[in-house]
């Protein structure tokens, strides 16, 4: 045995580490689909290369002290992680203390039994820092590739979210659906340590996938990629008091949203702007959207838009107001854009943990003195 096997056992868990936060406190995180950027030669990165920039970049966001760190499933050929949970547990290799999740993991085309025994392992080999965010994904791909039928989209997010529940419960499970055999009386295994695994659902913006994610009393995670995020306050409202009228505890609320810091805010629109644009526009396409210009994205990018995106001071800004409009208790940051370059992209974490998030507790405390 090795000399600190004994103490790596003893680390203490979160007794829950999604419960709401204090009101001069907001959790701040990173997230990466792992978008495929470009060598010096401008030719796109092999997929192998950028995963691992994926962990350098997670390495970095634990050596300036943030919370989380997020990995989202994709399956197409400009992203490269399609295994999250792969990844998160060679990043748990290379880091002690920040906590790891999913980004989302798209429930509708995946197991429920095999999400939750994934997941489970890694927070086993994590001590305890697992995450995994539910969602139904804003991307389709995953449901052809394992023989699913999008007619059913809604369907099967519905059941294979109440199988997942069942088997989180660590409970013999017993179930009948449409969407695959029933269960009688199995345990799933391994079984997480000293609590439930932390579950998040991701919401895009629905009613009835707020009210669904508070009467299974999960914690929420608005996905804000446009429009203003003053806009989403009555999803919050309707999420807290959906828990309320149903008995349910109180939970956290996390926003995720795209963002980039640099030195100034000029620096950082300028930087940002033609990877953005090159991902609008491709995605743009492929949805029948109209082609974007500076227009839209200044737009996206002002003190309202759903953009953080500028110098530390205005990115911090953003992130305050969240806490005002939304009483949110966790922010993540999407900080990977298309193309944006891996040197830009460390930086950018960088300034978020050690700038940022400095500003944001400043500011909060200041809030709550003056209040």
């Amino acid at each position: 045995m090795h000399e600190n096997s004994a103490a790596s056992e003893t680390v203490p868990l979160p007794a829950n580490p999604t419960a709401p936060v204090a009101a001069d406190t907001m959790l701040l995180g990173v997230s990466t689909f792992g978008d495929v950027d470009l060598d010096a030669e401008g030719v796109p990165k092999h997929h192998a290369r950028v995963l691992r920039q994926v962990v350098e970049q997670a390495k970095v966001a634990e050596a300036v002290g943030l919370h989380s760190f997020g990995v989202g499933e994709h399956h197409r050929k400009d992203f490269a992680v399609s295994a999250p949970d792969v990844v998160l547990a060679a990043i748990a290799t290379a880091t002690e203390n920040i906590r790891l999740g999913s980004a989302v993991t798209v429930l509708s085309s995946d197991d429920p039994i095999r999400v939750f025994q994934r997941f489970a392992t890694l927070d086993a080999l994590s001590n305890g820092r697992a995450e995994v965010i539910l969602g139904r994904g804003s991307f389709t791909e995953s449901f052809p590739l394992f023989g699913q039928d999008l007619a059913d989209y809604d369907m099967l997010f519905e059941e294979k979210l109440e199988l997942y529940d069942l088997v989180r419960s660590q409970k013999p499970v017993n179930w009948d659906g449409r969407t695959r055999a029933g269960l009688r009386g199995q345990m799933v295994y391994p079984h997480v340590e000293g609590r439930l695994l932390p579950t998040w659902i991701g919401v895009g913006g629905s009613p009835q996938s707020v009210v669904r994610t508070a009467s299974y009393g999960y914690p929420m995670v608005l996905a804000i990629i446009g429009g203003e995020p003053e806009r989403f306050r009555p999803y919050a409202d309707l999420y807290r008091r959906t828990l309320a009228e149903l008995g349910k505890e109180p939970q956290a609320l996390s926003v995720h949203s795209p963002g980039y810091v640099a030195d100034t805010d000029e620096q950082a629109l300028e930087e940002y702007y033609p990877h953005w644009l090159a991902v609008r526009n491709k995605l743009g396409a492929e949805r029948g959207w109209g082609p974007a210009g500076r227009g839209e994205f200044e737009a996206a990018a002002d003190e309202d838009g759903a953009l953080f995106i500028g110098s530390p001071e205005t990115v911090a800004a953003k992130v305050v107001r969240l806490k005002g409009t939304l009483g949110a208790d966790r922010f993540e940051m999407k900080y990977s854009s298309g193309t944006l370059p891996h040197e830009q992209m460390m930086r950018s974490i960088e300034l978020f943990g050690s700038k940022v998030a400095p500003l944001v507790a400043d500011r909060l405390a200041d809030m709550l003195a003056g209040s």
